[in-house]
């Protein structure tokens, strides 16, 4: 008979026993699962019943979790934007604008990598991609080869913390709390991010000044303004239609997906296609229809010309996707494309049912409990608890990817962060922050040994001149960095909250509804006089 107190530590060390045997992790929390879900049965802790819970939440709060649905479209509309020619065009053009300065590249690096984060929301895109193009010019131009490197690792793993990051969705999801205001939380962490890494290549330019050398400029004047403009404006309306409609509340996630999903393909048509004038015209004219239809249907407050200039630009997407269906290269990407969201979009799935087979059988001993007064009962309160967490986070993420993070341990932390955070950024933004944090320190899990899968993408494109040992040490100076990141925002929530609507200054749990009493009953009412029907002719 095992007591009931030892078996959510049972469950939680059996967890790190698979992980470290390498087992796949979707099945070894399906195994533990039902293993300790049919113990607790035969000891009495719980009846057979209580497991009807598992495909009751797998039908109903999984498959029609229509939020979900946005991790398809934004994994779609990231391996699309790889091979568009985006990236090639966004490098290069920054590479001209900061070329002559020392440490040009790096900042180029950086800026595209906060950029593409914002469109693509998929490290091992944006890391292969910019890899390809800028390692080796810098390797041309004598670059310090670890900082080469590293600044391209790092600059991939932003996508992690940049709206629309798939792990921002997926941490909504499971804190409860809407991706718009998740997204508005990243903001402030991301741009004091890549301060923090422009900081660092500033330094390294002044400790070292021959590591990071200018590059020579190729264009002037019209020409390079142009071409900055080429690989800007496209990539910054796509982040407007995506974000903009998200954090406006004029979109769910899944719409937004849908819609750069359609913007990534018709920006891959226009850069790789060999398209007729009729077919720029056509195109042209579905976007100022668009465009007009909204405003009108915007002032009028009437839907028809939205719906007519919807039809129109809708019949001119399609033309173009046939245009580029009949180019072999684009058909090409499409299906790789198609087959890349499939593999991560099956991943998740199977991750979500075992994580929610672990977590019914966790909750039905009492695991939450467990957990609560294991991490409340740490010395240094508050403090206390964010540092253990985010010390607990960081080495979970050798072993562990973010979805794994995210479906696993995250819901069994949020009741707690919900009931210790409040007190210091209110019940609204206790969550925001917590995740945001997390999502901050879960950047690390892509760049530290032994599993940085921005460090095995680097190596698996790099030159055989690029030595592993380079890549591995080149990360450790940008690791500290995000652990840096991590610290102020511990620190500071207003880096978190500062975006967020501000707090009504009114604690929930302290508000009292009070009804009126009902007015008192008159001794004497009036008699209640029928009326007899009126006579029928």
């Amino acid at each position: 008979m095992i007591p009931l107190d030892w078996m959510p530590p049972l469950m939680f060390g059996g967890l790190i026993v698979f992980m470290l045997v390498g087992f796949p992790v979707a099945f070894s929390l399906c195994a533990l699962g039902f293993f300790f879900g049919f113990l607790a049965i035969e000891m009495g802790y719980f009846t057979m019943s209580f497991m009807q819970a598992i495909p009751g939440r797998v039908f109903g709060s999984i498959l029609a979790n229509e939020l979900l649905l946005a991790i398809p479209f934004f994994t779609f509309m990231g391996a699309i934007l790889e091979k568009c020619g985006l990236a090639e065009d966004m490098l290069e053009s920054m590479g001209q604008l900061f070329g002559p300065v020392k440490g040009g590249l790096g900042y180029s690096t950086i800026i595209v990598g906060f950029i593409l984060g914002a469109i693509t929301g998929t490290v091992a895109a944006q890391v292969i991609a910019m890899a390809l193009i800028t390692l080796p010019v810098m390797m041309r131009y004598n670059y310090d080869m670890r900082y080469a490197t590293g600044v391209l690792a790092a600059s991939g793993t932003i996508t992690q913390l940049v709206p629309p990051s798939l792990v921002l969705i997926v941490l909504a999801d499971q804190l409860g709390r809407s991706v718009g205001d998740m997204y508005l939380g990243a903001w402030g962490p991301s741009l004091l991010q890549i301060a923090l890494f422009a900081a660092w290549t500033f330094i390294v330019t002044r400790w070292k000044p021959d590591a990071l050398p200018p590059v020579p400029r190729s264009l002037f004047g019209r020409a390079l303004m142009v071409k900055c403009a080429w690989g800007i404006i496209p990539a910054a309306i796509l982040i407007f239609l995506v974000l903009g409609t998200i954090m406006m509340g004029l979109a769910t996630p899944t719409e937004a997906g849908a819609m750069g999903t359609i913007g990534a393909i018709v920006l891959a048509v226009v850069r790789n296609a060999p398209l007729t004038q009729f077919d720029r015209w056509t195109f042209g004219a579905g976007v100022g229809a668009a465009i007009v239809g909204s405003l009108i249907g915007a002032v009028a407050f009437k839907s028809l010309p939205f719906q007519i200039a919807f039809t129109v630009v809708f019949a001119s997407i399609i033309w173009l996707c046939w245009r580029a269906w009949q180019v072999t290269e684009l058909r090409s990407l499409i299906i790789q494309a198609f087959q890349s969201t499939m593999r991560i979009t099956a991943m998740v799935a199977f991750i979500l049912v075992g994580a929610t087979c672990f977590s019914i059988s966790f909750a039905g001993v009492d695991g939450g409990h467990w957990v609560e007064h294991l991490l409340t009962g740490l010395p240094g309160g508050v403090w206390g608890f964010l540092i253990v967490v985010n010390i607990f986070v960081f080495f979970l993420a050798f072993f562990l990817d973010f979805f794994e993070i995210a479906f696993i341990i995250v819901p069994m932390l949020a009741p707690v962060a919900q009931k210790v955070l409040t007190p210091i950024v209110g019940a609204d933004a206790a969550l925001i922050w917590f995740g945001v944090m997390l999502c901050v320190n879960m950047q690390t899990s892509f760049m530290h040994p032994p599993f940085g899968f921005a460090l095995f993408y680097l190596r698996s494109v790099a030159p055989k001149e690029v030595k592993s040992s380079d890549i591995y040490w080149g990360s450790i100076p940008w690791v500290i960095l995000q652990l840096v990141m991590v610290a102020i925002v511990v620190a500071v929530p207003q880096t978190v909250t500062v975006f967020l609507d501000k707090p009504h200054g009114v604690d929930p749990s302290k508000v009292k509804i009070e009804l009126a009493p009902p007015p008192a009953l008159d001794d004497n009412p009036p008699p209640i006089i029928f009326a007899p029907p009126p006579a029928r002719n």
